[in-house]
């Protein structure tokens, strides 16, 4: 039932799905609702809600030009693995890591990955802020990727860091993106950011106004960034 579900919304979304992705996709989705019974994953577990709220969402994040084959890929707040893995099982020639400060997150997403045979993908268990400040992380990843992780002005300190000069920080935000980008104009300023696309997204069946912003990195960020962890959330820049 999932599988067709998926095909079916995909093909709405104007996406094409080959046959072996679909079975992973649907693995996917029946690991994940089998696991949230005893580990706090996603609120959404119907069919048609995975199908849309997060693997098409996901999908759709997806721009030939900013995520090119062979791409190093951070998902910052990875959580169930969205957009992250599915992106991975979208674009298999992505090199991706699925970065979470949850560890009982990260050991399902391994058990997935290690089921689902997918190459070039790890876990990381570590804070965004830790990670911008560590050698192997920082402006080291060409696309880092963030999904419902905090608000723009904050996610910028977590993400820009982490991403290399001319790579791409992609955030998926939802209908009150336009006020978060008005609050985060200056935080990108700092951080070496510039935006360069906001891209509608509708999901089939819905229209609540969310949007993908695609902001490129155009200069290093300043070594004093990002702030030790509650920083900036408490005092965003």
């Amino acid at each position: 039932m999932f599988q067709a579900i998926l095909a079916d919304k995909a093909a709405a979304a104007g996406l094409s799905l080959t046959a072996r992705q679909l079975e992973q996709l649907t693995i996917y989705y029946e690991r994940l609702v089998e696991r949230n019974k005893h580990v706090n994953l996603t609120a959404l577990t119907a069919p048609e809600d995975v199908a849309v709220k997060h693997m098409i969402d996901s999908f759709l994040a997806w721009r030939q030009d900013v995520f090119t084959p062979g791409a190093s890929l951070c998902d910052v707040g990875t959580g169930a693995g969205f957009p992250g893995l599915a992106l991975k099982i979208y674009q298999p020639a992505l090199k991706v890591t699925l970065m979470d400060s949850l560890a009982k997150r990260l050991a399902f997403l391994q058990e997935l990955i290690d089921e689902l045979k997918l190459t070039d993908v790890t876990v990381c268990h570590m804070r965004a802020e830790d990670a911008g400040r560590a050698a192997a992380h920082r402006e080291k990843y060409d696309v880092v990727t963030a999904r419902a992780v905090a608000r723009l002005s904050v996610l910028a300190e977590y993400t820009l860091p982490l991403v290399k000069v001319g790579g791409y920080f992609v955030a998926m935000k939802g209908s009150k993106y336009e006020e978060e980008l008005a609050d985060a104009r200056q935080a990108l300023q700092k951080l070496g950011g510039r935006l360069e696309a906001v891209v509608p997204a509708s999901l089939p069946g819905l229209d609540d106004g969310r949007a993908i912003l695609y902001i490129k990195k155009v200069s290093p960020c300043a070594a004093a960034y990002p702030r030790r962890a509650g920083l900036p959330e408490k005092n965003p820049l």
